[in-house]
């Protein structure tokens, strides 16, 4: 029996920081084990600019603890006015790794997204042109469609479409949900990847809703059936590296996720690194973690490995903090219902 693992240090191909007091708050969290994150742009405004960016950008580093080492990977919001040009000039310096595409109304601060994608298709040909990838949360957002359905239907109606009509177009499915998913990636060509969250690998529908609401579940996607769990773990699993991590991990405050209409996201910034132990371990696959943590993001993305590791070991069960404190109130840590017996030490 395996009880200890030393891996190359973690990278997080999705994260939401925020901004202000609730930033200072959960960046340490993710900086404690992670080198680098592909940071999300949907801020109240949306960073829609590559100066906008580099002002984010700067609020992180003064955010970051002293003696902690973590790069924020800056992204676009791709709005129905973003400039080619300005897409192109935030690449060449190294600033801008990816262009994120929210269908308008999908999710957290997605208002400003796209509803008429022939809009957008000359930033999306720009970024073909120069390998920039498009980071796509994959939902539709009409009313008639059900929420459980919306990744699939987006992967007919929006996805593919945009991908035949933009070739070399590198694209990442973020947070799958589905089979359909995980089926559509392992179809296509190299071009393709998608990440997968922690909670994903946990929860299905039945968490959210049986035995009374845990609002604390609710995230979109939303977790869906167990078979698409199972999907997810398979491939998270497999080695394929077309399959990476994206925690997705979503502060909102206490206040804001229970209320009459709570917010959606799961905070799995302090705990993921266990919970995938735990996960990996499970299924028998501690020796594809490294792989779906470490290794196959920087593949897709164009970046070396990190040269640094982190060593988790299995013991007694962590105590980790229930609740994170923030100025704007207190953030719950994503409990998996199960104790945690790996801790990076």
């Amino acid at each position: 029996m395996t009880d200890s693992l030393t891996i190359r240090r973690p990278d997080d191909w999705h994260l939401h920081l925020r901004d202000g007091a609730m930033l200072r708050a959960v960046l340490p969290e993710t900086a404690r084990h992670f080198a680098r994150a592909i940071i999300m742009p949907n801020l109240v405004p949306p960073v829609v600019t590559t100066a906008q960016a580099a002002a984010y950008h700067d609020r992180i580093l003064a955010a970051l603890p002293t003696g902690m080492d973590f790069r924020p990977l800056m992204t676009l919001y791709l709005t129905e006015e973003t400039d080619p040009d300005d897409v192109a000039a935030g690449h060449a310096s190294g600033l801008i790794k990816a262009v994120k595409l929210y269908p308008a109304g999908a999710t957290t601060n997605s208002a400003s997204g796209v509803q008429d994608f022939d809009k957008v298709r000359g930033v999306l040909e720009r970024m073909a042109e120069i390998g920039l990838p498009l980071c796509v949360h994959g939902e539709v957002t009409e009313a008639e469609i059900d929420i459980f359905d919306r990744e699939a239907v987006f992967i007919e109606r929006v996805l593919d479409p945009i991908r035949r009509m933009t070739p070399g177009l590198r694209v990442v499915m973020e947070h799958i949900t589905t089979s359909d998913g995980v089926d559509y990636v392992k179809a296509s060509d190299d071009g393709l990847a998608a990440t997968i969250t922690t909670h994903h690998l946990v929860i299905n529908r039945n968490h959210i809703l049986v035995g009374g609401i845990k609002p604390h579940y609710y995230c979109l996607p939303v977790a869906k059936r167990e078979d698409h769990r199972r999907a997810l773990l398979a491939a998270a699993t497999s080695g394929d590296a077309r399959f990476f991590l994206g925690t997705d991990s979503a502060p909102h405050t206490d206040a804001g996720k229970e209320s009459a209409c709570g917010c959606a996201g799961c905070f799995t910034a302090t705990n993921t690194m266990s919970l995938l132990a735990e996960i990996f371990e499970r299924e028998d696959a501690l020796d594809r973690l490294e792989g779906f943590a470490s290794r196959h993001g920087p593949a897709f993305y164009g970046m070396p490995v990190n040269a640094d590791t982190i060593t988790l070991t299995k013991g007694a069960p962590v105590d980790y903090p229930a609740k994170i404190d923030t100025g704007d109130g207190p953030v719950t840590v994503f409990d998996p219902g199960f104790p945690l017996h790996w801790r990076v030490t």
